[in-house]
């Protein structure tokens, strides 16, 4: 919105001519989002813990101590993380741009799933809402549209193209399957984050990290000039989610003050699932699907976790870990929640890094 005001008066004020810049308005986006949820936060989980009765439903069979220290904390905290998102991408994206709109509403829409997965939750006072099947239906009809929309948006035969890390000439062509693939990804970085989201702090801080990297990668995907300095492959108009991502780390970071141990509020279904779609969103448009997997590596492995843990115990009737996702393994072990959550957020940033140097590795 700003954008457009700026354009109007840049002839009568110079310093309007700073909207023009992705990098300026990525960090006032950031810093706008961060403002938004310190004002914000306390009358939201206020009003979280008034009307829900005893915080977020508890899992039986999980760790024992979570029965006691997290009983009675208020969860649906996303929609504070997607209400500061929303406002300061809505202030200071290029509301032209189909880009930014395809990512927001894909978030937008993972987060009413997540909202009416903790909603029955809350209401039936017991882990199960949303149907599983329901879910994932709804997961993939967003995810299948957003792709497709984003491959209207890219130009050929990079729209319908699963590009390869370091291998800069490597273009494999998905043709018609290519928005299944999307739809794919988009899914699947929604399940893994919120698989992750189990600890106080788990899973907002390698989301935080993962938005970062990638309004980096945007940002260098969608500048000509940087693009073919690096040999990437070059996708005009993507730069513009820099300031949606820049506005995700704020609105993470503004979320973290309260999700800190001992959390005050969890992000739940609302937070969790959006924050995926979002991220696996981008990925498809600035075409770094792969890379994805890299830097949010945590979230795969906390993933596949789970998938071996209910294959082989199906199979054997045996357990590979002690719980599963993997962070409830290290808790049943006997780590303490704060040597669990920075470990894992260490292993984020190695990650990150890792993702990062493939943009240079050609």
């Amino acid at each position: 919105m700003l954008v457009y005001l700026s354009r109007l008066s840049a002839d009568q004020f110079v310093l309007a001519n700073l909207f023009r810049y992705i990098t300026f308005r990525a960090g006032a986006a950031c810093l706008t989002a961060l403002f938004i949820s310190f004002l914000l936060g306390p009358m939201v989980i206020r009003w979280l813990g008034s009307v829900q009765r005893g915080g977020q439903p508890i899992r039986e069979d999980g760790p024992a101590r979570h029965l006691i220290e997290k009983k009675g904390t208020p969860t649906m905290g996303g929609v504070l993380i997607l209400a500061s998102l929303a406002a300061s991408t809505l202030l200071w994206a290029d509301l032209r741009n189909g880009y930014v709109w395809a990512v927001l509403l894909l978030t937008l829409g993972y987060g009413m799933i997540g909202f009416m997965d903790d909603f029955l939750k809350l209401s039936r006072r017991n882990t199960k809402g949303v149907s599983a099947r329901g879910k994932l239906i709804a997961q993939l009809l967003l995810g299948l549209g957003c792709a497709i929309w984003i491959v209207s948006l890219t130009r050929e035969p990079l729209s319908t193209a699963l590009t390869v890390p370091v291998f800069k000439e490597v273009l494999i062509p998905l043709g018609f399957l290519f928005p299944l693939v999307g739809m794919v990804v988009m899914v699947g970085s929604s399940n893994a984050v919120n698989l992750t989201d189990g600890l106080d702090g788990l899973a907002i801080v390698p989301t935080i990290i993962a938005a970062a990297v990638f309004a980096l990668i945007s940002y260098l995907v969608g500048n000509r000039v940087f693009a073919d300095y690096l040999q990437l492959h070059p996708v005009p108009g993507v730069g513009e989610l820099g300031v949606f991502l820049a506005a995700l780390v704020g609105s993470g970071l503004g979320f973290l003050w309260f999700n800190a141990p001992p959390a005050a509020v969890f992000m739940g279904d609302t937070g969790s699932l959006a924050l995926g779609g979002a991220l696996g969103a981008v990925a498809v448009a600035t075409k770094h699907e792969i890379v994805l997997g890299i830097v949010g590596g945590l979230f795969v492995v906390e993933t596949v976790s789970v998938i071996i843990q209910v294959f082989w115990f199906k199979r054997t009737g045996r357990r590979v870990f002690l719980m599963a996702p993997l962070h409830h393994h290290y808790e049943k072990k006997g780590w303490s929640e704060p040597t669990i959550v920075i470990r894992f957020w260490i292993v984020s940033m190695i990650l990150a890094l890792v993702g990062l140097a493939t943009l240079k590795i050609r």
